[in-house]
């Protein structure tokens, strides 16, 4: 069969099914003739490209909504799209912004193996589409690199030529290599050695990363040594120093305070083990006396806590058969509460799988939501009882997080929420379906029913006074509404307000769209 052929059986099935002849209808049946005809054509296969490029778990969505065109696949991507989790995509951006930035410095410098591996590596992490943490430690692998990196031994070659530190090339071309050695380490500059000098200090010395100030003075005086005559570095230098400091102490009191509840934990243990034994002697007993003033107060004396320390393993060693049997008595023990443990983590797991409440808003949660819509379809099968969906969305809400900040965000959904209650009668069920979306579902409702439940609710919300912190913050929500009797299944209903709520965003937002006719 040829393309002219294929072409007028399109033609003939729009006629047959009673459609006009737009580009998407002829679009359609052309494809359903070429399939029927056996022939591949690439414009046909478009969305099966598309989709291979999506990850399974859209792919899995897209096959259970029975996705057939390229319409409804732009529409499934965009209602996707308005779902994204904000706060989430906002970190990672901010991330990958900070990251970008330490590797912009870098590159500026760069003339370094070092620096060239680590740069393909992090290449390599952004085209995996890595998580925040993984770009974070990146990050602070580029701070380090460009905290401690230094390039002060290409001044040494200015007394063989002039030196570009911009262009290594250029530099080595216009080298003297008559010029003596000695002359080149004479020549170096004093304040590029005290630069290197005062850099290397500023890197913490028990701490594990480099402090974002800390990384920005580095940087500033490497790429300019002479700043060190000048008098308004030094306030610079002092905090860069006091932060150095406090992140050693930090971590120094992270690392005590570990130590020091393992040994008082030692030490009440091996007064229990002391006291339960029945060949406790003068010696033991000493022992018991000196850990228990151990206890009492901090070590002051690194070298009289050794000796004691000392002593006990020397006690310990001389009763090794009896705290052996005792501590596998304490071993059973341990074990029995391990088992405790894991089976009330079990338990806990499965109480907050179990829950239907969402955290911020006290309406249901998706997973709630999910349950009643199969009992109300349950319920309509049965006894035909039928059941409006309406699906909500804060028009905007991403300006409201960007101007006020998220907790007032949270403020607004909280209200919103409050006002869903309100307006929703006994029988009715609304929770968050995630987001700043919400569903309402009415039970015995029809499509104008859930109309002018939905404009109640709308006009409620423009008319609220959103207050947060002194600040009013206006606020309109719009809306779709679907039938179920009207749809040939659930989902379709569901699939139906969403789309109407769409169609209310792109139609001026604050108002409630549904079908016609």
């Amino acid at each position: 069969m040829t393309i002219q052929a294929i072409i007028n059986n399109a033609i003939k099935r729009l006629k047959l099914e009673g459609k006009l002849l737009t580009p998407d209808f002829y679009a359609e049946a052309f494809c359903k003739e070429a399939k029927k005809a056996k022939m591949s054509v690439e414009d046909c296969n478009h969305l099966e490209k598309f989709t291979k490029n999506l990850n399974p778990e859209f792919q899995k969505d897209l096959k259970n909504y029975h996705i057939k065109t390229e319409h409804e696949f732009v529409r499934f991507i965009i209602s996707k799209l308005n779902r994204t989790n904000p706060t989430q995509a906002t970190k990672t951006i901010e991330s990958q912004n900070l990251l970008l930035k330490r590797v912009l410095q870098v590159v500026s410098v760069l003339h370094n193996k070092e620096a060239a591996e680590l740069a393909k590596n992090t290449i390599d992490i952004l085209n995996s589409g890595a998580k925040s943490e993984q770009i974070d430690a990146f990050r602070q692998r580029w701070i380090n690199f460009i905290t401690t990196y230094d390039d002060t031994f290409l001044q040494k070659l200015k007394s063989l030529g002039s030196v570009d530190s911009d262009d290594l090339r250029k530099s080595i071309e216009g080298l003297n290599c008559e010029a003596s050695s000695t002359s080149m380490v004479d020549s170096a500059p004093v304040l590029e050695k005290i630069s290197k000098l005062l850099i290397s200090s500023f890197v913490p010395s028990i701490a594990a990363s480099v402090n974002e100030t800390i990384a920005d003075i580095s940087e500033k005086i490497q790429n300019n040594p002479h700043l060190l005559e000048s008098d308004s570095i030094e306030k610079e230098i002092k905090k860069v120093i006091s932060l150095r400091i406090a992140l050693d102490k930090e971590s120094v009191k992270e690392m005590v305070e570990s130590i020091d509840g393992v040994l008082d934990k030692l030490s009440l243990r091996l007064i229990d083990i002391i006291e339960r034994s029945d060949s406790s002697n003068e010696e033991i007993q000493s022992i018991k006396k000196d850990l228990e003033a151990y206890a009492e107060g901090p070590v002051t004396n690194f070298k009289e806590a050794h000796k004691k320390l000392y002593t006990i393993a020397i006690a310990l060693e001389e009763n090794t058969q009896l705290l052996s049997k005792d501590l596998k008595s304490h071993n059973g023990e341990l074990q029995a509460l391990s088992k405790k443990v894991k089976n009330l983590e079990q338990e806990l797991k499965a109480v907050k799988k179990e829950s239907k409440e969402d955290f911020l808003t006290k309406l249901y949660n998706r997973r709630a939501i999910d349950d009643y819509l199969e009992v109300k379809e349950a319920e309509f099968k049965r006894y035909g009882r039928n059941f409006s969906v309406v699906m909500f969305d804060l028009d905007k809400f991403k300006n409201v997080n960007d101007t006020f900040g998220h907790d007032a965000g949270d403020a607004v959904l909280v209200a919103f929420a409050k006002i869903l209650k309100k307006e929703c009668r006994s029988v009715d069920i609304v929770g968050r379906f995630g987001g700043e979306e919400f569903m309402a579902i009415l039970s015995n409702t029809d499509t104008k029913g859930g109309v002018v439940f939905a404009n109640k609710v709308r006009k409620h919300v423009e008319k609220a006074r959103f207050m947060y912190q002194g600040n009013r913050i206006n606020v309109t929500v719009s809306s779709g509404v679907a039938e179920r009797k009207k749809h040939t299944s659930l989902s379709a209903t569901v699939n139906s307000a969403d789309e109407y709520l769409y169609v209310a965003k792109t139609n001026g937002r604050n108002r409630v769209e549904y079908k016609k006719k």
